[in-house]
């Protein structure tokens, strides 16, 4: 006989925007919430308050409440047992009768204040790893000031702890190959670090009397039914006992627990209960081998029988991982892995990802396009104080033919701070800016062997720019350098005989601006290009190419390297990550493309010369209206031109708004950053009309970074097609969720399976050979 279980997520499961249409639907309850609460909960859910833990509880609790409400409603029968992951067993006990929903509501918001001020803490989850496996780790490490806070599967454990001791935690854990994903909450919930909270709970809940459940519910810290008169002491111990989930669905299934239904915002229970159901049905079969679970900390092999377990990764595929790519190159970084996280505008290359990378003995740049020099300063001194000697950080130097000297300033920020591995990026030419910056890091040691401070990853995709990275700094820019005593006549001399980037990153068809070239033909021209210079002008550091655009799988990697590729980079893959800062609904979106769902559309930093970028097309609007704007920029002169229903449809689909309020917006702000654009705006109509249609792009871009929810169909998003390669692998490997993809993690699962990749086809990964007399810096 089926026995059906009810299951409430806790705070994590929100998200922006949730339950909208349901709290409209139950308006009358909403007024009772929201008189209880003191504020409006339609505001509190669809704004960024609603992470905040002292709203996230309530308003979760609320809409899980009218969940099952409408579940109840339309069932045939009441459910056997119910059941709540930490907040979610307030909702399981108001389903099984224990207190009304005012009482319930009045209960969580106390408990959210309570947990909220119960002072700072962080949580990570480690993921891959028993229970077991992780309480021995800790031991090894002395971590006896963590706890493990919530046993969510068998292969999925929270800890927590003050911040300090679970940054240092997570690193060393991740140094033994575990694999930690930083969770975005305000404190060290279901910790020691809430015991002040729960002392202060209990004498709050001593005024409340519960009844009687009309069916079992399981609680979190006994894994086992509330007994009669037990409510308040175990809500109490809750808030500073470990969520026993694993334990709870187990009792559920020996129970006889046939369906669990989940009840809330976003299904976040259902991949670990089924987990523990295959841990489950193997325990109570112990000769039946789980051909079906997949671990995550278990890479592929590609092999011709894909019905074949997959091979644990262990010392001899992270060895074969760590010989991928070029010796000298990552000698040069001081990396582990041939592995590279690129820019990308605005951030969405945060700082974390940077972070994460260096740590992981891999390199990440910060993307700084679009960003004030004040945020890019925040950023590079967080990265300082996170990352120790030894490991390599990098920022994005972007052209700026139009404002060269915002190019100058960010030099000098980068020389301000010690800035010392810089990835040129959108170079035509080489700027007066980049030669500064090159030439400031050189300097002779003892012997006269040239030490290379500042290095350069230029990202090319023409010969001609690749050319000029490959020969010295120009001798002008130099000399002019020199005369405006901004370097030494050492450094002038050094700059003759060193390169003008210490690697180049051959970009093919990429995410965001692209020439759209094919890696096959450009990776094999710029090896080509790069022994002719280094025979040419006899450097004595090797230069690197690399290869970026389209590398999402194994399979695209092992193909760069069997090309000739010294490194890889990534690009489109990392900003559906956890750690890339980019708005959910964004990472929600690119978790569910394919290959063929991008498209190219007009730049908007390059609006007037046609200049092509890559973005989503599935389920934006985005590529048709842009491409629509260039049209009409192409065939008219001015806006007047346009036929009055054209701009109709602009202002009132496009715009959002009039064209006169856009052009009043964008005079004002080129007023202030750039009155030469504005002047020239003002003497042609056609200047005019670009500006007011590169509005949209701007805009566009804002949209999809901060995940406005009434314009998601306007979102642009830069993205290649490995997006969904990557997708496609993913979720294979259990990582269909972009909240379970670090970026360090997936670069590691990758490398793997491309070393695995190689040898199963009996190829080996090519190297660059250094000739002799050459030194690596």
């Amino acid at each position: 006989m089926d026995k059906v279980v009810l299951v409430f997520p806790g705070q994590g499961a929100q998200r922006k925007g949730m339950g909208r249409e349901l709290l409209a639907r139950h308006a009358s309850l909403v007024r009772i919430a929201n008189d209880i609460l003191g504020y409006d909960l339609l505001l509190i859910v669809d704004s960024d308050e609603i992470d905040h833990t002292h709203y996230t509880q309530p308003a979760l609790f609320v809409v899980n409440a009218l969940s099952c409400l409408e579940w109840l409603d339309s069932a045939k029968k009441p459910p056997d047992f119910a059941a709540g992951h930490s907040l979610g067993e307030y909702n399981a006990l108001l389903a099984a009768g224990a207190f009304d929903f005012e009482t319930g509501l009045g209960l969580v918001a106390e408990r959210g204040r309570l947990m909220a001020e119960a002072g700072a803490g962080r949580m990570a989850a480690v993921v891959g790893w028993s229970a077991e496996r992780l309480q021995d780790a800790l031991e090894k490490i002395d971590a006896s000031v963590i706890d493990i806070a919530n046993f969510n599967s068998p292969v999925q454990q929270v800890i927590a702890g003050h911040e300090m001791e679970v940054a240092t935690a997570v690193a060393k854990l991740r140094a033994m190959d575990a694999r930690v994903i930083e969770l975005r909450v305000s404190g060290a919930f279901h910790s020691r670090l809430m015991q002040a909270a729960a002392d202060r709970y209990d004498r709050f809940l001593s005024a409340f009397k519960f009844r009687s459940l009309d069916f079992p519910v399981i609680s979190n810290v006994e894994a086992r039914p509330y007994a009669r008169g037990k409510e308040a002491d175990l809500l109490t111990r809750q808030i500073a006992s470990p969520v026993r989930w694993t334990e709870t669905v187990t009792w559920l299934l020996r129970a006889g627990a046939t369906h669990f239904i989940e009840l809330g915002p976003t299904p976040t229970l259902a991949k670990l209960i089924d987990q523990i159901k295959a841990q489950h049905r193997q325990d109570s079969q112990p000769n039946v081998a789980l051909s079906n679970v997949q671990h995550p900390e278990k890479t592929s092999a590609y092999v011709s029988d894909n019905s074949k377990r997959r091979p644990a990764a262990n010392e001899a595929t992270d060895g074969r991982a760590q010989m991928l790519g070029c010796a000298v190159f990552r000698k040069r970084y001081g990396l582990r892995y041939a592995y590279l996280a690129g820019a990308m505008y605005k951030g969405i290359a945060s700082s974390r990802i940077v972070i994460a990378m260096a740590k992981a003995g891999m390199l990440g740049f910060l993307g700084t396009g679009g960003l004030k020099l004040s945020r890019i300063e925040d950023d590079i001194l967080a990265i300082k104080a996170a990352v120790k000697p030894g490991e390599a950080w990098g920022v994005n130097l972007l052209a700026s033919v139009e404002r060269p000297e915002l190019e100058e300033q960010t030099v000098d920020l980068y020389l301000k701070h010690g800035v010392e591995i810089v990835e040129a990026a959108a170079y035509t030419q080489i700027s007066r800016a980049l030669v500064r910056y090159r030439v400031r890091g050189l300097a002779f040691r003892r012997g006269g062997e040239i030490e290379i401070r500042h290095k350069i990853i230029a990202k090319v995709s023409r010969p001609e720019v690749a050319r000029a990275f490959l020969s010295p700094p120009p001798a002008e820019a130099v000399a002019e350098l020199l005369h405006e005593g901004d370097i030494t006549a050492e450094q002038a001399d050094a700059a003759k005989r060193v390169s003008m980037a210490d690697d180049l990153c051959i970009e093919s068809d990429s995410g965001g601006h692209t020439d759209g070239g094919v890696a096959i033909v450009l990776l094999p021209r710029m090896l080509r290009l790069r022994d002719e210079f280094q025979a040419l002008y006899r450097y004595p550091v090797a230069i690197g190419i690399g290869a970026a655009g389209g590398i999402g799988t194994p399979a695209a990697i092992a193909a760069a390297f069997v090309l000739g590729a010294d490194f890889v980079l990534t690009g489109s893959i990392n900003q559906c990550t956890v750690e890339a800062g980019t708005s959910d609904a964004v990472k929600d979106l690119l978790a569910g493309i394919d290959v063929q769902d991008v498209t190219y559309a007009p730049a908007g930093d390059m609006f007037e010369l046609g200049a092509k970028v890559q973005v989503v097309r599935k389920g934006t609007l985005f590529p048709a209206r842009a491409n629509r704007l260039y049209g009409l920029y192409q065939h008219h002169d001015a806006i007047e031109s346009i036929p009055k229903k054209l701009l109709d449809q602009l202002e009132q689909k496009y715009f959002g708004r009039s064209i006169e309020s856009v052009w009043e917006e964008t005079s004002r702000y080129y007023e202030r950053s750039d009155p030469r654009v504005l002047q020239a705006a003002l003497q042609s109509s056609k200047k005019r009309m670009a500006l007011v249609f590169r509005w949209y792009f701007i805009h566009t871009n804002r949209m999809a970074l901060e995940g406005d929810p009434d314009r998601r169909h306007d979102y642009q998003v830069h993205c290649g097609p490995a997006m969904g390669a990557f997708n496609g692998w993913a979720a294979e490997n259990g990582l269909s969720d972009w909240r379970h993809r670090n970026v360090d993690w997936i670069a590691l699962m990758l490398l793997r399976e491309a070393a695995l990749y190689l040898d199963a086809r009996t190829l080996q990964p090519t190297t660059t050979t250094v000739p002799a007399g050459y030194a690596v810096n």
